[in-house]
């Protein structure tokens, strides 16, 4: 009963997706009250024909009679026409709002939501699930409307014809609904195996496509291969369930029709030779059970198609209904950020359990440079993270120019915030596009400007097109070096307030990084920043340091001051890159 309202509930909303195209439903279920009486006119001039006309030998009324069928076939193609084409329109401008909503949502989740979901499923429910969807309004609950008042009409028509014949013929209709049931259940069961067969292998292309590099270069071809050949032969058999259930259904209503057909026979037979049924009624009678019985199968199917739209549908739907995982959405928009920081007891965890950063408290004035140094997994990346508002802190205040940070709208404050991170991700499109984000307020101009500011200029005029070269995903086409180059232009085009730096650096060569330095200290200069420390070069310069581990600030204060602390953990990190220059800390 519980799933019986769920799924009531869940097409309910879906039905509601139309509404702003409610004359495009009117009009489509004024189509299918229409084509019902429509659909039973035909045999009935059939009966007329063969009772009044052919067996009278009246060829002119016959003409007559055939002109009006001809005519009635006609206006039923015309209609079926305008209904299947509005039906479908009707499905794919809902499924174009829907997918839009999805994506809407997608962009606004938390980075929680992303750390633990495989962007296979999301992608499965952005596509596949929504184009699922789209089958409730082109095969599901208006064309089922339709085969119902269909069904009506037809038994009307029969009843009206011939009662005793009908209620014969109608014997072996429990056994047809026995069986409709059995496969809607079957098959139900079955697509909800697909749809998470699909959604596996969606997930495991998607991660192994992307990581296709890792994989050759660790030589794991083959057993990538092998799970690969696991996850193909589930989603096959899933499929080739649900086929089963369709190959069984199908001639088990063949049989029972024609059961159904072979009672006819035998009892209009007896009819004829009693006069108590004519020879038209007998011509008519199959074609009205044709038209009974291929509703009555189709219905089944089509119940399964709107049950598995259903299912599809409530997959979106939770997604969409993800409030837990949306970014808290302030109203304040500040033009412009003095870039003042303060961290007030601070402490996060992603998994609610163990903690990344405990109770940490430190401040940035306007225009300094904060450097963070600590070993792997001491949370210096976390601090930039609930700085851009990528994650909600369990306990504590973070304070920016004073206010609650929460207070700000998301997009507002991460545009005065500019990140460069270590692992550069470019997307497809030219140099230009991946400088400007494909912003309409940055000029070309601009980008070229802030390339030539940083140092990118000289090797972008080398590409093939220049800023017109087509990066390819991933920027798989570019050097490590290369875009690393093209992450800072990307981040100073935006003349952001606060810039961080996250181990940006690390895949610069020394040559490149000598072209990167001096624009680096020019923009920090005039900016908040906050860099996350690699190479001693940088963190010599900056006005702080904090010396983080496991989650607590351990030491603070300038280079000079940190240096002087015996057995301090910076002089310790210190000393190791000074013996070792290619040590990075």
């Amino acid at each position: 009963m519980k799933t019986k309202k769920r799924d009531l509930s869940v097409l309910t909303r879906v039905i509601t997706l139309a509404g702003p195209y409610k004359q495009l439903f009117v009009f489509a279920s004024l189509l299918a009250i229409i084509l019902a009486p429509i659909a039973t006119l035909k045999p009935r001039l059939i009966q007329e024909m063969t009772d009044n006309y052919i067996v009278n030998k009246d060829l002119a009324g016959m003409k007559v009679l055939f002109l009006i069928l001809l005519s009635v076939l006609v206006v039923e193609a015309v209609f079926n026409y305008f209904f299947n084409y509005i039906t479908s329109l009707l499905g794919a401008n809902v499924v174009k709002d829907l997918r839009l909503k999805v994506f809407n949502t997608i962009t606004s989740l938390r980075l929680k939501y992303f750390d633990s979901t495989p962007i296979g499923n999301s992608t499965t429910r952005t596509i596949n699930d929504i184009e699922t969807i789209n089958s409730i309004f082109s095969e599901g609950i208006i064309t089922i409307i339709a085969d119902i008042l269909t069904l009506v009409a037809v038994l009307g028509m029969m009843f009206y014809t011939s009662w005793k014949l009908t209620l014969f013929c109608m014997m072996t209709l429990p056994f047809l609904l026995i069986a409709a049931y059995i496969f809607k259940e079957k098959v139900r069961a079955s697509f909800q195996k697909v749809r998470n067969e699909i959604s596996k292998m969606n997930s495991f292309l998607q991660e192994r496509i992307s990581g296709m590099k890792i994989t050759q270069i660790f030589n794991a071809e083959e057993q990538d291969r092998a799970k690969f050949k696991k996850i193909n032969y589930d989603y096959t058999t899933a499929n080739l369930d649900s086929i089963l259930y369709y190959a069984v259904f199908f001639p088990v209503v063949e049989i029972i029709s024609a059961a159904s057909l072979g009672l006819m026979v035998w009892y209009g037979a007896r009819g004829m030779l009693q006069d108590t049924i004519s020879i038209g009624v007998m011509v008519s009678f199959p074609i009205y059970l044709s038209m009974l019985f291929r509703p009555i199968r189709m219905l089944a199917d089509k119940f399964n198609t709107l049950q598995m739209g259903i299912v599809a549908a409530e997959r979106v739907f939770h997604l969409v209904d993800q409030e837990e995982l949306r970014e808290v959405e302030g109203n304040l928009i500040p033009e412009k950020l003095e870039g003042r920081l303060r961290f007030d007891h601070v402490s996060f965890s992603y998994s609610e359990q163990d903690l990344v950063l405990n109770d940490i408290s430190f401040s940035v004035e306007p225009g300094q440079s904060l450097a963070i140094v600590g070993s792997t997994g001491s949370g210096k990346t976390t601090v930039i993270s609930l700085i851009n508002k990528f994650y909600e802190v369990q306990k504590g205040k973070i304070y920016l120019d004073e206010k609650d940070i929460n207070l700000y709208q998301i997009q507002a404050l991460r545009r005065r915030i500019a990140v460069v991170l270590q692992d550069v991700f470019l997307f497809s499109g030219t140099v230009v596009d991946n400088i400007s984000m494909r912003d309409p307020s940055i000029s070309r101009e601009k980008c070229i400007e802030a390339a030539k500011w940083i140092g990118a200029h000289e090797f972008i005029e080398k590409l093939p097109g220049g800023y017109d070269f087509p990066v390819m995903e991933r920027g798989s086409t570019l050097s490590m070096g290369q875009r690393q180059l093209l992450s800072f232009a990307r981040a100073l085009v935006f003349d952001p307030d606060i810039l961080i730096l996250d181990e940006a650096t690390s895949n610069i060569d020394t040559e490149s990084e000598l072209i990167v330095q001096h624009a680096i200290e020019k923009l920090i200069e005039k900016r908040t920043s906050i860099i996350i420390a690699h190479r001693l070069s940088t963190i010599r310069k900056a006005d702080r340091i904090m010396v983080l581990e496991k989650g607590k600030i351990l030491e603070f204060g300038t280079h000079e001051q940190l240096i002087n602390i015996p057995d301090g953990h910076y002089k310790l990190l210190y000393n190791l890159q000074f013996e070792n220059s290619n040590y990075q800390i």
